[in-house]
């Protein structure tokens, strides 16, 4: 009887090992299925085009790329502005400016970039949203917060007693180092007052 036991379980341990063996493979097949569906995907760095440039339009912005390999894919971008400010290149992916932006206008813009079969109108990937910022230059002088600013001191008041707080702003990005910085001048009475950075 413990014979016919010990034939048993021999006869039984391969196909237990075989089963794991099987089952390690499907999961290794599995893996791969699904480490190559993640590789079928949008690749691109963040876009970002200079306000105001003074070259010829069309100006390139970046580049939208999928790894979806089909000869008759075509590339398609919708959203604010897409086909009017924005266009792509529909074999390439190259992105396109086709006027001068203003950052103080409009800071950034999102975009819904697509890869579609040209012969069926079918998506070859999901659809992808993008955003392009647009980067600031130091185009814009300081202005005051409103037009006069009245101040008084009574007299013989001592030397460095507040006349007056007066405010300009920079519509530049304050993010941006020195762009958005503000300081003061006394152009006329200089001999009597002067005024700090903090107005």
């Amino acid at each position: 009887m413990s014979h016919h036991f010990l034939l048993f379980f021999l006869f039984l341990a391969p196909a237990f090992a075989d089963g794991g063996s099987r089952k390690s493979t499907q999961n290794l097949c599995s893996n791969d299925v699904s480490h190559k569906r993640q590789k079928r995907d949008w690749i691109w760095n963040q876009m970002h085009i200079k306000e105001e440039i003074d070259t010829p339009l069309p100006h390139h912005v970046g580049k939208i790329t999928s790894s979806v390999r089909n000869n008759n894919a075509k590339y398609i971008i919708e959203g604010e502005y897409a086909n009017t400010i924005f266009k792509v290149e529909e074999t390439s992916g190259d992105v396109y400016a086709f006027e001068r932006l203003d950052r103080e206008k409009k800071a950034e813009y999102e975009l819904t970039a697509l890869i579609i079969d040209r012969t069926n109108n079918r998506s070859l990937e999901r659809p992808s949203k993008f955003i392009i910022k647009v980067y600031d230059i130091n185009d814009n002088a300081p202005v005051f917060v409103q037009k006069v600013f009245n101040g008084s001191v009574p007299e013989m008041s001592p030397v460095g007693t507040s006349v007056t707080k007066v405010t300009a702003v920079d519509a530049d990005d304050p993010t941006v180092s020195g762009h958005a910085t503000v300081t003061y001048e006394v152009t006329t009475g200089g001999e009597y007052f002067t005024i700090d950075d903090s107005g």
